[in-house]
């Protein structure tokens, strides 16, 4: 597939946002203006502005001369940046990849793009139509490479597409400033008389080289296609990643659902392809009110079963209004497929693998994310220690489960303070307080002498009880340290069913 790239030139980006933000601006005079070595510099000029002959980088002072109503606004360093990445991720429903071009244009890779609306022309018609809708001055290029797109935009206003292979006709009748050179290789070009082009395109590379440097040849390159110019897409592309264009715009559920359903198929078949299962997928929508909707899921292990990831996206939470015009499938998470005989926390032979796996996908797509915990036991011998969360079920434990002793079903991540009162200091408590409740002991067995490990920290050793009050809740409380002991302290850490 040939390359084809559009250069996007907003030469009145800030100034536009302003007037969205301040509209009856429209048709006053002003400009933003930033310091700089104690002078107040014009950084960005409205139209009229720019039609008065004010021009940025002008001195306030001498641009109020020309035109001395002219308003000044305090600029903000940083705006054309978050200005453009806005942009950027709105035109992602025209291609998926943009990237900045800074100070004031977007760089689109439209290649494959095209045909969705039947021609170039048409594909940018649409494109340039809908900023201009949005309140943004805006003109295009679009070429075989970054270069002559971009000097297309700036410095052609009647053709904006050069066909492929023809970037050496669009280029020779613009300025040399068309080649993004620096001004001081435009100033001895100017010398020269070389004003065009086309008036040096003849010349060999190693000629341009020695009058002008490096940089005279490599703009020229780039721009004919001689090297390749990269291009850093403000949202890397994932490597597992489909969009679907809707020939109208969708409002209805169904739709949307036919949209899910083509993309789950297309994604899980080149997953299963490869071995391989998504873990988190993403489900956007491109509305036309600029608005972007999203639906997230993950899953418990490696999936590629088309039908229950569908399943798993809650479809009437997507807002369509006023209708989506593009859909995308993006899945940044992706992990290997192991065996299905593969078992699971001991079930035989993985029977029911995929089931249980599938069920815990949809526990957490309706009630949240956080509502389905798998632990491992973790070689430590403090009990908040001795388990390590995991969220995937092919992790296996490094270490058995200790069975020899009771441990209680609700383990609390941090113990809290109780009172306690005891016959002996040494014996277990007869009574114990815990939140302003009082509970009094009828069993306790115990103690159960815990240490902490001394590599990790230095502490004093915890005596366990398991205790069961007078209607029947039993508890796992300890004493920290010894009972005569300065700083001997009660906890409650956690209950038993």
């Amino acid at each position: 597939m040939e390359k084809r790239f559009v250069s996007l030139w907003f030469p009145h980006l800030i100034t536009d946002w302003v007037l969205l933000q301040k509209p009856v601006l429209k048709a006053t005079p002003f400009v933003l203006a930033s310091p700089r070595h104690g002078r107040m510099i014009v950084s960005a000029t409205s139209a009229p502005a720019a039609a008065a002959g004010i021009e940025t980088g002008m001195v306030v002072a001498d641009a109020r001369v020309l035109f001395p109503q002219l308003a000044v606004f305090p600029d903000r360093e940083g705006r054309a940046g978050r200005l453009l990445t806005e942009l950027a991720a709105w035109c992602i429903r025209f291609t998926p990849v943009v990237a900045l071009d800074l100070p004031d244009g977007l760089l689109l890779d439209a290649s494959g793009c095209a045909h969705l609306w039947k021609g170039e022309l048409p594909y940018l018609h649409d494109l340039l139509l809908r900023l201009r809708q949005m309140g943004y001055h805006v003109r295009a290029g679009m070429a075989d490479t970054i270069g002559t797109a971009w000097a297309v935009a700036r410095f052609r206003s009647d053709d904006p597409v050069v066909p492929p292979g023809m970037m050496d006709e669009a280029l020779g009748p613009l300025p040399s400033a068309a080649l993004r050179l620096p001004p001081e290789v435009l100033e001895r070009l100017d010398k020269l008389g070389f004003y065009r082009i086309e008036s040096f395109l003849p010349i060999p590379a190693s000629v341009l080289r020695r009058r002008f440097g490096e940089v005279l040849p490599r703009q020229l390159s780039l721009a004919l296609g001689y090297r390749e110019e990269p291009l850093k897409p403000v949202r890397p592309l994932e490597p597992y990643f489909e969009r679907l264009p809707a020939p109208e715009p969708i409002l209805t559920a169904t739709g949307i659902e036919i949209a899910l359903h083509h993309l789950l198929e297309a994604l899980c078949t080149r997953l299963a392809r490869e071995g391989k299962g998504l873990r988190k997928a993403f489900f956007r929508g491109y509305r036309l009110d600029h608005e972007i909707v999203q639906l997230e899921i993950g899953t418990s292990r490696a999936s590629c079963h088309g039908e229950h990831l569908f399943r798993l996206f809650d479809i009437s939470k997507l807002a369509p209004e006023p209708g989506i015009e593009l859909f995308e499938l993006e899945a940044p998470v992706v992990e290997d497929l192991l065996p299905a005989q593969e078992a699971l926390w001991n079930l035989n032979g993985g029977k029911g693998m995929r089931e249980i796996a599938e069920l815990l996908d949809k526990l957490t797509g309706r009630a949240g994310a956080n509502i389905v915990h798998r632990y491992l036991p973790a070689e430590h011998y403090w009990p908040e220690r001795s388990v390590a969360a995991t969220d995937s079920l092919e992790d296996v434990p490094g270490t058995p489960w200790p069975v020899e002793r009771p441990r209680p079903v609700h383990l609390l991540a941090r113990p809290e303070t109780i009172q306690v009162t005891a016959p002996v200091p040494d014996y277990p408590p007869m009574l114990f307080r815990y939140r302003g409740e009082v509970h009094r002991v009828s069993k306790a067995d115990g103690p159960e002498r815990i240490e902490q490990e001394w590599w990790l920290e230095q502490s004093a050793h915890r005596d366990y009880y398991v205790v069961e009050d007078e209607r029947g809740a039993r508890y796992w409380i300890f004493r920290l340290g010894h009972y005569d002991g300065p700083h001997s302290e009660w906890f409650l850490h956690g209950f038993f069913a």
